[in-house]
């Protein structure tokens, strides 16, 4: 059995509104209906791999939104990265049930792609040319918004959506894609997405900011866009976020070294499981950087690195962290050298490894801070696809949904 608390967690919503619907004084809305009953009459070959919806994984880096919407009974059915080191990550950590496709340019018919429920994607930010409008509008033509970003990566995605029409998509970029290119890059996608017929939302509901340190150690905001291809009750006001007050501080995520956890080369060695010598900073660089601050610092600029002690939370863990580690520097006293992160704690501050997941990490060091520093906050993601499930749910099984009530919901 479910307490309140946890039927409330996994279905976004206050402990209140569940023990209003469990007494009667009001009814939870049918979007709610297909998780509760997978609550209360789970199937009984979920260990054997069953799933509650499909989704495909572009721009996919290392499966960060992967994990997020497995996490809440997804499938991914299909995988596009064009790196090939993070292809490398990807599948050791995933089973290899389908080719990860490279370019996603590559794949120039779109309907070949798999049937799914959920579209994912961590685009790459690109203004779009209004030279082909231009000229369309000069010869009399009618175009469409999807004129307008042809030759960018987010076409393909419209592409896709076009050609395979999913019931919802979610899209994650930079927090500034709103001014990007004086508005127009936002502008351009939301009207393109509406002119493929989803509902996206208006105002503040067209999208959300998220700061990633409501869940980790880690100051990381990220602009997020949600939509479905019909009606529903989705709204951005059911994300629930952690506390701030209460959020994670650094000392959750770094090494011990007091041989509390087992030593892993190369990242941490001896019986107290301290960290390598190498991620501490020379002398030269160290010296390097604090008059690089020094200099800013006269000249009225903010620039400079980030010194954490293990109560603080960090600045964004960036993909150029193997240059010098400036943007998050722990401390080890006065008598030394401040380090780097390990890949292993850049693992832990982007929310892969947790309870039951540990990241393989098969690449050296400067790979694996580029791939964490351009991946997504995984438990980010996964809030925002707990929310997006049951409206998913309740799309794709629509006649039967609406047969169904709190009081009477059969297996």
């Amino acid at each position: 059995m479910y307490t309140q608390a946890e039927i409330a967690d996994r279905l976004g919503v206050a402990p209140k509104t569940i023990q209003r619907w469990e007494h009667g004084d009001s009814q939870p809305i049918q979007a709610y209906l297909p998780m509760m009953r997978e609550m209360l009459y789970p199937r009984s070959n979920n260990a054997n791999g069953a799933h509650d919806f499909t989704f495909i994984d572009l721009f996919a880096g290392i499966g960060g939104m992967r994990l997020a919407f497995e996490a809440v009974g997804g499938q991914c059915v299909f995988t596009s990265e064009w790196d090939s080191y993070a292809q490398k990550t990807y599948r050791a950590n995933f089973p290899i049930d389908h080719e990860i496709v490279g370019d996603i340019q590559g794949v120039q018919d779109k309907s070949v792609i798999p049937a799914h429920d959920v579209l994912v994607a961590g685009f790459p930010c690109q203004p779009f040319s209004i030279a082909g409008v231009s000229k369309k509008n000069s010869l009399g033509r009618k175009h469409g918004f999807e004129d307008e970003t042809q030759g960018t990566l987010f076409f393909d995605i419209v592409q896709i959506l076009k050609a395979k029409r999913p019931i919802a998509f979610l899209l994650e970029n930079v927090k500034n894609l709103k001014s990007h290119d004086k508005g127009k890059t936002f502008q351009v996608i939301i009207n393109t997405l509406r002119e493929l017929g989803y509902i996206v939302g208006s105002g503040d509901e067209s999208h959300r900011v998220v700061d990633a340190k409501h869940f980790v150690p880690q100051h990381r905001e990220r602009t997020f866009i949600v939509g479905f291809r019909s009606e529903t009750a989705f709204s951005w006001n059911d994300l629930k976020l952690p506390d701030l007050k209460k959020g994670p501080k650094l000392n959750s995520i770094l090494h011990p070294e007091d041989g509390s956890e087992m030593p892993e080369e190369p990242y941490t060695s001896g019986p107290k499981a301290k960290v390598a010598d190498k991620y501490t900073l020379s002398d030269h660089l160290w010296q390097y950087l604090q008059d690089y601050a020094a200099k800013h610092k006269a000249s009225g600029n903010g620039f400079g690195y980030g010194l954490v002690q293990p109560e603080d939370t960090s600045r964004t863990l960036s993909a150029r962290y193997y240059k010098d580690g400036s943007e998050i520097l722990v401390s080890q006293g006065i008598r030394k050298n401040p380090r780097r992160l390990t890949p292993r704690e850049c693992a832990r501050l982007m929310g892969f490894d947790n309870d039951t997941h540990k990241t393989v990490i098969p690449v050296s060091d400067t790979r694996a801070y580029k791939q964490f520093g351009n991946a997504v906050v995984v438990p980010v993601v996964t809030a925002i696809a707990k929310i997006m499930k049951p409206h998913v749910m309740a799309l794709k099984e629509p006649e039967r949904v609406q047969r169904q009530t709190y009081i009477n919901i059969p297996a």
